[in-house]
């Protein structure tokens, strides 16, 4: 999969401890991060995950990039005892690009995901401005908007979403409503885990349904709304089976190369003349008398 370094904004606001997600909103969304989390360092071993929050006084950097889901599960513990006030969106978006830019590994692609379960309170046209940064600086968001899924909440979000996705891939908005399914089954089989062309009509653009995608668009001929955790399955085992392919052709590429090298380095070492002061191969002093006595 692709090498990435991506930043997941989770909602501490107040509207979290609602209980219309299983077991309530913030546990719900925590679920959600660890699946997030793991589908992101398995699909490559060099990829990075932070964590923040936005609720309360204003945005804060839980975790810095890492590869350890431990940091994740313990900063997401810390958060659950700072579940207060409102959610800081644009303030949360900008501080997770700002982290994102200072990244270590820069070959790694820019990704924010943000969980939305309270009113945003931004207006649309400084998100859209915000969404025009983002694009500028190459960082693909995704939205998973639950829980207060009005159609305020809904056009500010899809206007953010069609102006940092232009016509590109890498950026999705992603709906989930209330249902007797856990918010992380419900994630396996949406874009933002799945990768373009999981979302319905094989789009992951603006409004995408969770669990809206079909057994067409699906490249292994099941519906992943079906059998979401087995969609996500074969997803990364096609994708670990191409990394130890790519990976068995460069050392085969780099052995190749090796051998290429020691041996003009052989060739390089054998003496110009032999012992009799003669060009080497070219027969010794003592065979060219024998053949001027004969």
């Amino acid at each position: 999969m692709v090498l990435e370094a991506v930043m997941i904004v989770v909602d501490n606001s107040e509207s979290s401890r609602n209980g219309d997600y299983t077991p309530t909103r913030f546990e719900a969304q925590a679920d959600a991060v660890n699946i997030i989390f793991q589908n992101v360092v398995q699909g490559n071993a060099e990829s990075s995950v932070g964590l923040m929050s936005m609720g309360g006084k204003g945005p804060e950097v839980l975790v810095t990039l890492t590869t350890d889901q431990g940091k994740i599960m313990d900063g997401l513990h810390r958060t659950k005892k700072k579940i207060r006030g409102s959610a800081h969106l644009a303030t949360g978006i900008q501080v997770a690009g700002l982290a994102l830019k200072h990244r270590q590994n820069k070959s790694q692609r820019a990704r924010i995901v943000v969980f939305v379960c309270s009113p945003v309170e931004e207006i649309e046209g400084d998100l859209v401005k915000l969404a025009k940064k983002m694009k500028k600086n190459n960082t693909n968001v995704d939205f998973v908007l639950f829980g207060d899924i009005d159609e305020d909440n809904h056009k500010k979000l899809e206007a953010f979403n069609r102006e940092v996705k232009g016509s590109g891939e890498g950026s999705n908005l992603v709906v989930i409503h209330p249902s007797g399914k856990l918010l992380s089954d419900q994630l396996i089989s949406t874009p933002i885990l799945l990768g373009e062309g999981a979302g319905p009509s094989g789009g992951g653009g603006a409004g995408a349904e969770a669990g809206g995608a079909s057994s067409e668009d699906f490249p292994f001929g099941i519906d992943p709304s079906v059998d979401p955790e087995l969609a996500l399955a074969l997803r990364m085992s096609m994708e670990e089976e191409k990394a130890r392919q790519e990976k068995k052709a460069r050392e085969e590429a780099e052995a190749a190369k090796k051998a290429s090298l020691e041996s003009v380095e052989a060739d390089e070492s054998k003496p110009l003349l032999d012992k009799d002061g003669q060009p080497e191969g070219s027969g010794s002093k003592k065979d060219d008398d024998k053949m001027d006595t004969s």
